[in-house]
């Protein structure tokens, strides 16, 4: 069934299975010394930063707690929207594997500023206070809002000058690239961000994402903390070589692009429709917008997609690489069949 329900129900891009195919021959070393490991290793230096460490893991939460944890210390805090996925959708894990103190911060759009997160820097030395020392940030954020790279200087300067690490959640970096019509470097690295989670399941790969940090003060624990996180794969080239597939010839920002373009074809046509009210700016694949409850019922009878906020008859719709012209086309035809 087709659905605007999430970039995490679309299916495995051909390259992508094509890549998983090709390593599933004969034996290899196990837990990343292989060739495929190593190839994708060079990929990703050349994508950021030559002197990146890249560490594969299986899935976004899996890279959101090994970059936390090499970044914090139990007594300290982590700072994040109060829309962070780490916050709303990862059960805990970042509490529970940092034992840090996380502090949510109110945004209207997804986006810290360092005038929203000033309030929260006290209790420095304070033996009484969990001392802040992470910031966590989404790019793109849980409300498909894109920091610009004039916002993540900043961000990251405020962050340095007191001390603290900053961490980007890219589960959806790809998405703000295209936006942005920057590279992966342009928006982490040039920026000085401290680790990246890479992700690409929401972009055309099967699972996985990698770690890559940036920061070299960082650098010494990380193999240990994956390890310690039951992050650390044996059969890695299965991970690895999806990230070869994703990085060559620009899969990840043709991908991208797509499913940002369909979310604009989307938005076009629902912008003008009576009733529909757009709580955020649709600045990626994701849309997010109110419409009478009669007409969203009508939708969900044929498609499925999440409430953000059900009291408010909000709904969010998300594209993906492999959503296609025609499923939008059937999507507006089923909404403007709506005879209330």
């Amino acid at each position: 069934m087709r659905s605007f329900a999430s970039d995490n129900n679309s299916g495995v891009h051909p390259l992508v299975m094509d890549a998983l195919s090709r390593v599933n021959q004969n034996h290899a070393l196990g837990y990343g010394d292989d060739q495929w490991t190593r190839e994708a290793v060079v990929q990703l230096k050349r994508a950021f930063s030559e002197d990146a460490e890249p560490l594969f893991v299986f899935n976004g939460t899996g890279s959101n707690v090994v970059a936390l944890q090499l970044m914090t210390r139990p007594y300290q805090s982590i700072l994040c929207a109060e829309t962070a996925h780490i916050y709303v959708d990862e059960c805990g894990a970042p509490v529970k594997m940092t034992g840090c103190q996380i502090r949510p911060i109110a945004t209207p759009d997804g986006k810290l500023t360092p005038e929203l997160i000033a309030p929260y820097l006290q209790g420095f030395g304070d033996q009484h206070h969990s001392q802040p020392k992470a910031i966590y940030l989404s790019q793109c954020t849980e409300l498909g809002t894109v920091y610009t790279v004039e916002e993540l200087k900043r961000l990251t300067a405020y962050a340095h000058q007191y001390g603290m690490y900053v961490h980007m959640d890219g589960a959806r970096l790809a998405n703000a690239c295209a936006t942005l019509g920057l590279s992966l470097k342009a928006i982490t690295t040039h920026c000085d961000i401290d680790v990246l989670s890479f992700g690409g399941t929401k972009n055309g790969l099967m699972m996985g994402e990698c770690v890559l940090i940036f920061n070299p003060e960082l650098q010494a624990e990380a193999r240990f903390v994956r390890k310690q996180s039951a992050q650390l794969a044996s059969k890695m080239r299965y991970l690895s070589c999806q990230f070869t597939a994703y990085l060559s010839d620009s899969l990840w920002l043709k991908n991208a692009s797509h499913a940002n373009d369909m979310a604009l074809k989307l938005y076009q046509v629902l912008k003008a429709y009576p009733g529909a009210e757009f709580t955020q700016k649709v600045e990626s694949n994701q849309l997010f917008l109110t419409l009478p409850r009669q007409v969203i019922d009508h939708l969900l009878s044929s498609y499925f997609f999440y409430f953000w906020n059900e009291s408010k008859n909000e709904i969010r719709l998300v594209t993906s690489f492999d959503t296609t012209e025609a499923d939008v086309d059937d999507f507006i035809q089923c909404l403007m069949a709506f005879k209330g």
